[in-house]
């Protein structure tokens, strides 16, 4: 099983001074050794990728909470505000269907206010298999 597979990632960014910030995503298989999430262009996470594409995975719970003996996976990130946003997105909706939809509600309502997100998508590279 992959760690596209798992249902909620615990994904690790680093700050400039090198301090873990773990961060709870869904996440999708993109095929090949590629997955991926969308996240606010503005979010903490997208900052810190501009600085460090490494990160770690670590399957965990909706919290970020760790699964016990769950392995630690390295990776390199790359942020995406182009076409392959939509591709990720499509993979999102795909695996997580309804959830999507729900969560869509709230991002409908800050676009009738006249604030409308701004996202991208992260692509994950995996080790090989």
């Amino acid at each position: 099983m992959s760690i596209s597979d798992e249902k909620y990632v615990s994904i690790t960014t680093f700050r400039k001074s090198g301090v873990a910030v773990p961060s709870p995503v869904w996440i999708a298989p993109l095929g090949g050794v590629t997955a991926g999430f969308t996240t606010g262009a503005d979010s903490g996470k997208v900052k810190r990728l501009r600085n460090n594409p490494k990160v770690t995975l670590q399957a965990c719970s909706m919290r970020g909470v760790i699964a016990a003996g769950s392995p630690i996976v390295e990776a390199t990130a790359e942020i995406a505000t182009d076409a392959r946003y939509d591709s990720v997105h499509a993979a999102i909706r795909k695996k997580y269907g309804l959830m999507v939809a729900v969560m869509g509600i709230g991002t409908k309502f800050m676009t009738l206010i006249g604030r409308k997100p701004d996202n991208c998508a992260i692509i994950i590279t995996l080790p090989d298999a």
